[in-house]
This record gives structure tokens, C-alpha cells and sequence, in this order.
């Protein structure tokens, strides 16, 4: 399909789900949707056509289907078993999420089913998030909610990566010393049985999700060098490696097996493409990360991006991983970020550009496995990825407008849709899933220029002093100033941002009571991949930051964690807004005022390795689970306090 046609197609479909706000909200947006009026009861007769073709479906037709609901009932049609699959998940959708719809009368206490003519099909074939349990386990049952939860919303790939430096968390039968605690650095003891996860294997098949299973060869190989007494890139290492695999054949029948061949020096010009062929001799296929061992046409199966080096090479299909590391995402601004950015600069997939993967690295240790969630915002960004994935679109890279909402357009009102598509599961499939993210769509907050600091950080500008002038007014909860991979890769407030200088952000919202809410609020959102510690006790940060509500100055809590440079190992504490309980805070009934100081010296300090200069503020119910019953200003003509 023709870009232009394609971009038609996806303002014609904003078109329908803006006009159609009471209707049912679906995610990810079906391509064709026309909702035909009326309703008919959940359990009414449903027939089933496989066909030859969906014609309308020009990509990836084997997912593709026609949905038709009338008042004779539901009719599926498509090619495969996973285009039926995809039809009962919009069904379901149908059935379950209703946005600004109030049931009548006669629907209480029953399911229904808007009456609707749906065509759908996915523009990238891959939709997929990974989790590293190399590092950090996480808990069976939770992977299986994260299949089960996300299946749901046709994301199709599930991407394990089970070794690591730490421990190798696969059971090896055949090396079980592999798996003894004293071989472990982290969580000595916590591994899979291969039972487990032939058992989560079946459970992804059920979903129509594949598993891939990564064996990371031969870097982070710490693990395996501790436990075997040599490395992977000599000849008894090749030997193990490929009993391992062997194990891994008998584990998981999925057709890919990842074999990682990232951030290491490769000392044996042989090994990988003898894992490969090993791989291949299987029945299986063996994709890698890039950059990586430098493969060529036919030398590998396909290729996952994994930073912004990362290349797709022509006949080798790849998957987009480069800027979805959530493990240094905040809570809201890089959600507006992923959703509006394209997948590798591409509008819709093709045989080289596969599709893309939500990746979440435990490279600082956390305890919580909640907090391990709620801090990546595992949630909310796999459904991000997964709607965009689906629809295809999107309107920059990462590089573009970046993570700041655009003041108008269609990218603001797509993201704003998506937003509010999302939280509409929020009580019922989400319900009970570890998500911090809440409603920022009416959040605005008016923004100062930025003042020269000269290196004072405490030094005191005119919006402390009662005088304010705005330089532009934004949307959102959150917003970084300078991102932390910086502008040339993703790109936030300034273009150009200068070190030694201090913005403030200010707000007012208007309460109908005098109220408690919760508030979330930091000025650095502490990557989980890196080992800066804690802020200082009784301030925000080291850069001193200031947070005032109603003229009174709010602190911050008592820091909990490591005071020093951290160590990868010593447990992450709570300086993340999203890992500790909303911060109670009192509202005055009619309108209140929050002033955000905000100055950064350097981009990189003794204490913080890539200083975010950002800041994350919401006010949510006092549980944390929805934004609070607040307006927000949106005149933010006057020039003063």
C-alpha cells in the first residue's frame, strides 16, 4: 500500500473512533470499522468461513479478517486460525469496553453486542514485548498474565531472554550446576524448569503468541564462565553450547531460537555460524541482536535492533527493539513518544522490516516484582506498541517532536484517543495488573523560558518572586526538557537544550472540595539500567529542585535505598514516583496553584550518570489508580501570579 493511501486510511479511521467516542472502545483500531446501529445479546449464533482472501487486506493476510455483527448474529471470516483469533478478541472487545456508553434498560445485567461491519488486518506482522529474567525472575504466574493480558490486544510475540552474567535461569538436565545458587549472583536458586516452561509454552500457543527463547551467546555469558570453568569461544564451550541447545529444541516448540551475540569481543570466527547451522539443522531458525556478529544474506534469520546503530540489512527480516528500552522510560512522556512514533521510520511492514519489541531490562535489581512493572510501565507500553504495530502510521521517529505532545494535529488527538481507548480497561481486563500510568490528557502546564543559572543552581528567577511569563503551555504529566539519550536521538522541549539553566512549570487546577489526592511527582526518573543512587535526603534531587502547592513548599518523602554509587546488585529503593505510594497532598476547594523549579548544570555528574532534566507531576485519586476529579487551567494568558 502507497504511504498516502495508507495515511488516508489511518485519518479516516481517527475520523470514525473521534465521531464514534460512545461506541465500544477496541485496541489495537481496527483499519475498517462501521458501527451500523443497534445491538443483538452476547452467546447469539455465530458462524465461521475460512476463505481463499480477504482482499482489502493487502498485508499479512493470514491475520486478517472480516467481522460482521447483525441481527441474525455474528459471522467471522478468514484465511487462518490466527485471523479467527484476532476476530474473537475485537468480539470480546465489543462485548466487554464501553467508552461514554450507558447500558439502557434492557442491556443491565447482560452482554451486548453493537451491531458493526469490521475489516482488519495488522500492518507490521511482529508485535512483541521481551522480558529478561536472566537477571531478575520474574514469577511464572506472572509471565503467563502478561500472555494472557496482552494476547488479548494481538500482540503475537513473546521474546524470553532466560541468560545472563547473574545466573542462567533455564534448567539444564544435562549441566544442572548451572543452576546451583552458588553459580548465581542474583536470586540464588530462582530458575525455570524446563515442565514450567514447556508449560508457558503451550499457554502462549493457546493465545496465539510465539515464545522465543534466548540463549544470549557469547556475551553476558558470566554465568556460564563461572559454572563450566571456561568460556563459550573455545571448543568445549561449543561443545555445552550445543547440549544446551539441544535442551532448548526439547523445551519449546516454537519455530525461532534467539542466540543474543551482543556487547562482546568475539575471539572464535566460527562460533556463531556453527550455532546457527546447529540451530538450522533442527528444524528451527536463529535470529540475533544487531549490532552484533556481522551477519550476511543468509547467515541468519532474521535481525533484532537494539540500539540506535542497529541496522535492518535488505533480505534479512528485522524488528525494531532500537528506542523501546523501557527500562529508561518515564511513566508519561515516553508513552506519547512510542505511540506517535513510526517503527523504524516506516508507516507499515514489509518483508525486511518485520515489525518491533517492547524490551524491559532488570539491570538494576529490584525486589518488588509489582514495582519491576509499574516502574517500566510494562503495561501501558506493550499496548502503546501494540496499537501502534497493528494500525501502522505514525507521525515522526523518535527524533521528531520526540516525547512532547504537539499543541495540535492529528498526532495529539490519535495519542489522546489511544489514551483514552486504554483506561477504559483499566477496570476491567487491567484491573488487577501492577500500572501506575493514569489519565494526563487534560493535564497543562504553562513553561517559563529558561533562565541562565551560571552554574547556581539555587539561584532565584522571577516566577519565585511572583513574576511569571510564559514561553509555551503543554500537554501531558510528564516532560523531559532534554531527554536522556539526548536530542539527536530522542528529541524533547529544546531543540538545543544548554546546560546551566533553570525553568519552571506551573499549573493551576480547580477543585469543586476542599480534598486529599495523590500525588506523583519526581524530577528524575531513575533508569533501571543505571547505578546512580538515591537523591539526598529532604531534596527532590542534586540539582535542587522545588515543588510548591499553594505557596507551600512539598518535600520530599524519606529516600529508601543506597546513598552511595550503587552497585547493580544492591536493590533498587524508592526514589521512582511510580514504585512508592502517591504522596498525599491537600487541595483547597475552588482553584490551586502548583510552581515547579526545575535547573540542571551539567548533563552528566559524579552522581548521575545521564541527568534527565525533566519532571513527572499528576495528581491522582489517593490509591494511585485513576488522575484525580481536578480541571485543569487552560488560560494561561496572564502574565502573573
Amino acid at each position: 500500500m502507497a504511504h498516502g493511501l495508507a495515511e488516508t486510511l489511518l485519518a479516516s479511521v481517527l475520523l470514525v473512533s473521534c465521531a464514534k467516542a460512545q461506541e465500544p472502545a477496541l485496541l489495537p483500531l481496527p483499519k475498517q470499522v462501521e458501527f451500523t446501529g443497534g445491538s443483538i445479546r452476547a452467546g447469539a449464533p455465530e458462524t465461521l468461513s475460512f476463505v481463499e482472501a480477504i482482499p482489502e487486506a493487502v498485508l499479512n493476510e493470514n491475520e486478517a479478517y472480516r467481522l460482521t455483527v447483525d441481527k441474525a448474529g455474528v459471522h467471522i471470516e478468514a484465511v487462518t486460525e490466527r485471523g479467527v483469533w484476532n476476530a474473537r478478541q475485537t468480539l470480546r472487545q465489543l462485548r466487554d469496553s464501553h467508552v461514554g456508553r450507558r447500558p439502557s434498560q434492557n442491556d443491565r445485567g447482560k452482554g451486548r453486542i453493537p451491531c458493526c461491519r469490521i475489516v482488519d488486518w495488522p500492518s507490521f506482522r511482529v508485535r512483541g514485548w521481551m522480558m529478561d529474567v536472566g537477571r531478575t525472575y520474574v514469577s511464572l504466574e506472572e509471565l503467563k498474565r502478561e500472555v494472557d493480558i496482552f494476547s488479548q490486544f494481538k500482540v503475537n510475540v513473546f521474546h524470553l531472554h532466560l541468560t545472563e552474567n547473574e545466573a542462567w535461569r533455564l534448567e539444564s538436565r544435562r549441566y544442572p550446576q548451572l543452576n546451583a545458587p552458588e553459580n548465581m549472583t542474583r536470586q540464588p536458586g530462582k530458575f525455570y524448569t524446563q515442565d514450567e516452561m514447556r508449560e508457558l509454552d503451550a499457554f502462549c500457543r493457546e493465545r496465539g503468541v510465539t515464545l522465543i527463547p534466548e540463549l544470549d551467546i557469547p556475551g553476558h555469558s558470566g554465568a556460564f564462565e563461572r559454572t563450566m570453568g571456561f568460556g563459550m569461544q573455545t571448543p568445549e564451550g561449543k561443545a555445552v553450547l550445543r547440549e544446551l541447545l539441544e535442551e532448548v529444541f526439547d523445551t519449546f516448540s516454537g519455530p525461532y531460537v534467539h542466540i543474543g551475540t551482543d556487547e562482546v569481543a568475539f575471539t572464535d570466527s566460527w562460533l556463531i555460524s556453527e550455532m546457527v547451522a546447529y540451530i538450522r539443522a533442527h528444524g528451527r531458525k536463529a535470529l540475533s541482536w544487531n549490532p552484533g556478529w556481522p551477519y550476511r544474506l543468509g547467515e541468519i534469520d532474521g535481525l533484532q535492533l537494539w540500539s540506535y546503530r542497529g541496522e535492518a540489512k535488505e533480505g534479512i527480516p528485522a524488528v525494531d527493539c532500537r528506542l523501546h528500552y523501557i527500562n529508561h522510560f518515564d511513566l508519561f512522556g515516553d508513552l506519547i513518544g512510542l505511540h506517535t512514533s513510526t517503527i523504524y521510520g516506516r508507516t507499515e511492514g514489509s518483508d525486511d522490516i518485520a515489525g518491533s519489541i517492547i524490551a524491559l531490562w532488570n539491570d538494576r535489581y529490584l525486589t518488588n516484582e509489582e514495582n519491576i512493572l509499574k516502574e517500566n510501565n510494562l503495561y501501558a507500553s506493550v499496548l502503546a506498541l501494540a496499537d501502534r504495530a497493528w494500525r501502522g502510521g505514525g507521525y515522526q521517529y523518535f527524533d521528531g517532536f520526540g516525547t512532547v505532545l504537539p499543541d495540535e494535529g492529528p498526532a495529539r488527538e490519535d495519542f489522546l484517543d489511544f489514551e483514552k481507548r486504554m483506561l477504559a480497561y483499566r477496570e476491567t481486563v487491567l484491573k488487577d495488573v501492577p500500572m501506575a500510568y493514569v489519565a494526563q490528557g487534560q493535564a497543562r502546564w504553562a513553561i517559563s523560558p529558561a533562565y541562565p543559572n551560571g552554574g547556581d543552581l539555587e539561584k532565584v528567577f522571577p516566577p519565585e518572586e511572583g513574576v511569571w511569563e510564559t514561553d509555551r503551555v503543554v500537554t501531558g504529566s510528564g516532560l523531559y526538557f532534554r531527554h536522556v539519550w539526548g536530542p539527536g536521538t530522542v528529541a524533547g522541549y529544546y531543540p538545543d537544550p544548554q546546560p546551566d539553566h533553570t525553568v519552571y512549570a506551573r499549573t493551576k487546577v480547580w477543585s469543586s472540595r476542599r480534598q486529599t489526592v495523590g500525588l506523583l511527582f519526581e524530577t528524575q526518573d531513575y533508569s533501571r539500567s543505571e547505578r546512580d543512587p538515591m537523591p539526598p535526603q529532604g531534596a527532590w534531587d542534586y540539582r535542587h529542585s522545588r515543588l510548591w502547592l499553594n505557596g507551600t513548599e512539598i518535600l520530599p518523602p524519606e529516600w529508601v535505598g543506597n546513598t552511595g554509587r550503587a552497585d547493580s546488585q544492591e536493590p533498587f529503593g524508592n526514589a521512582n514516583c511510580a514504585g512508592r505510594a502517591p504522596l498525599p497532598v491537600p487541595l483547597d476547594k475552588g482553584w490551586n496553584e502548583l510552581l515547579i523549579k526545575l535547573p540542571v548544570g551539567a548533563f552528566s555528574t559524579p552522581e548521575t550518570r545521564l541527568v534527565k532534566w525533566m519532571f513527572t507531576c499528576a495528581l491522582t485519586t489517593p490509591d494511585g489508580r485513576a488522575a484525580a476529579e481536578v480541571k485543569y487551567e487552560t488560560d494561561f494568558s496572564t502574565s502573573s501570579k
